[in-house]
């Protein structure tokens, strides 16, 4: 009578424990089953709708074109407050296009790549056209200043290469300029020396504009500094801007 106690009780527990496990099995993997196909589907995660958006609006602000960056200056601030000194960077970024577009910003954070990230974001939004000469120089020389800064700035011929400092080098790669003197006198202040140069590039102006403006042909302009009328006549046909 004891044996047949025992199997009648082994019978209902064996039952009892293994249908809720097979229902829950059944239940996880119908679960697994929905979170997979939402996971698989396209636009099902949430996270990929995030990156779509930004994407786009980072393809709308550089207007679907490749950008030059380039760091120029990276400074450590710092701020007294009442617990000791709070520690952050500053950093200052040229961007450009190489095709007569330039900008230059400035942004600060804890942390250097935010920085840097700040300073590029606000160097896009602050671009500037200046037209070249034949897609290489200046068309005229000029001059720039801001605070105790000043700069000079040469048109130059083919095969000079761009002669500037270490602030004002970067500016002209980033505007695409291959043959260019500078002179900076006055500081050395990375900041200083940037400002006084596109105080300098925003002065420039091409025979076209100055033609439109004054009513008249690009050669008569361009026939007034000693060539003759055929040689006037051939620059205006090159100028593009």
């Amino acid at each position: 009578m004891a044996d047949e106690t025992n199997t009648q009780a082994d019978v209902p527990v064996e039952t009892a424990t293994a249908a809720p496990e097979g229902d829950q099995r059944e239940a996880r993997g119908r679960g697994r089953g929905r979170g997979g196909n939402d996971r698989d589907r396209p636009g099902g995660n949430r996270g990929g709708r995030r990156d779509d958006r930004r994407g786009g609006r980072g393809g709308a602000e550089d207007g679907g074109e490749e950008l030059i960056e380039k760091l120029v200056h990276i400074n450590r601030v710092s701020k007294t407050v009442k617990g000791g000194k709070r520690f952050g960077f500053a950093a200052l970024v040229v961007v450009g296009d190489g095709k007569g577009r330039v900008g230059f910003g400035h942004g600060k954070a804890r942390e250097v790549p935010e920085a840097i990230t700040k300073a590029t974001a606000s160097a896009k939004k602050k671009m500037v056209r200046v037209p070249l000469k034949e897609g290489r120089t200046l068309h005229h020389d000029g001059k720039g200043r801001f605070g105790a800064g000043k700069v000079n700035l040469r048109s130059a011929p083919a095969g000079t290469g761009i002669i500037a400092g270490g602030p004002m080098r970067a500016v002209f790669e980033s505007l695409g300029v291959h043959d260019v003197v500078t002179k900076s006198v006055g500081t050395s202040n990375p900041y200083n020396m940037i400002r006084a140069t596109f105080d300098a590039l925003t002065d420039q102006t091409s025979p076209k504009s100055v033609s439109q403006r004054r009513g008249k042909k690009i050669a008569d302009l361009l026939g007034r500094g000693g060539a003759t009328v055929v040689e006037a006549e051939a620059a205006a046909d090159a100028i593009t801007e």
